[in-house]
């Protein structure tokens, strides 16, 4: 027979466990195993490279323009000299009026025709209607200069339009030469900026509840009162953001002014490249950078505003 071992009330410990050690009495218990410390860079160390990078691709050629902007060309100290003489200029003036009405002008344009347009893409059903919604979208990517060479095709002296009248009526020249007036640069900035305040319009009709249209519509609303009281309350923040952003962009726009020809029509960033790259006045063309980045700071702090509250 084997033999059998005692049962005792003790349990063996597992292999590889801890034994604890018997305190005597009055001895100080060990103090608990606190978490293990953190190595992990502090959060400012992350912030440092695209500080920098901000700093030396943005920030210092800023620094430098604004530099510029009170160094006279005659030496000396830093001076307002040059603020002095571009205010005084009857063509700055000039450019300042031309910048703020063909933005003003092109962003009211853009506001009434791309309500329209998102309104009948929207809620007139037709064919190609999600097809015309896309194009939308991919027509924010297009270059400005595209639009505007594509207006002159059409409109400019040798275009499409000219060709035809005189194809006609056998004149020596055609009726069509306002692109090279300031109402053609209005015209182009209004072709290209309107899907810019459609995109948003149709995201927000897109949410818009169908059944408060069918209400109104079975009260006997007419189209007309239900666009002004029903759709456009819901559509006005998304208009307002779409607008503002459309305004600071016309405020900022070079090409089109360049690529119509536009002789006659001076905005300011026309002004900037007028005086650097002609005249050589880098002190004045700094002077109108300033004021030009001024405006757009300031307009883009009110897009930023109205795009919070529309939740844009």
């Amino acid at each position: 027979m084997t033999a059998t071992a005692p049962a005792t009330g003790a349990t063996a410990p597992a292999p590889g466990a801890t034994t604890a050690v018997p305190r005597t009495p009055g001895e100080p218990a060990p103090a608990a195993p606190g978490p293990a410390r953190s190595r992990t860079a502090p959060a400012w160390v992350w912030a440092l490279p695209p500080v920098a990078v901000l700093a030396l691709a943005f920030l210092y050629p800023l620094v430098l323009v604004g530099r510029q902007s009170v160094t006279p060309d005659d030496g000396g100290g830093p001076s307002l000299a040059p603020y002095a003489d571009v205010f005084a200029s009857e063509v700055f003036r000039d450019a300042l009026t031309t910048t703020v009405w063909l933005a003003v002008g092109s962003t009211a344009g853009c506001l009434v025709l791309g309500l329209v347009l998102a309104l009948v893409i929207a809620f007139v059903p037709f064919p190609g209607g999600k097809a015309v919604a896309r194009f939308v979208e991919v027509f924010l990517s297009f270059p400005s200069f595209l639009i505007t060479l594509a207006l002159l095709f059409i409109y400019g002296s040798a275009g499409m339009a000219n060709g035809v009248w005189t194809g006609v009526t056998g004149a020596a020249d055609g009726p069509f030469h306002f692109l090279t007036t300031p109402w053609g640069v209005l015209l182009a900035e209004i072709t290209y900026f309107t899907p810019f305040v459609m995109r948003p319009l149709l995201a927000a009709f897109s949410q818009l509840d169908t059944g408060q249209l069918e209400v109104a519509s079975s009260l006997g609303a007419g189209p007309v009162r239900i666009v002004r009281q029903v759709i456009l309350p819901e559509a006005f923040p998304a208009l307002a953001a779409g607008g503002s952003l459309v305004l600071v962009m016309c405020l900022n726009e070079f090409g089109i002014v360049l690529f119509t020809g536009a002789k006659d029509v001076t905005t300011l960033p026309m002004l900037v490249y007028s005086k650097a790259i002609l005249e050589a006045d880098y002190p004045a063309a700094c002077v109108v950078a300033v004021v030009n980045i001024v405006i757009s700071v300031g307009l883009y702090g009110l897009y930023r505003v109205v795009s919070r509250r529309a939740g844009a």
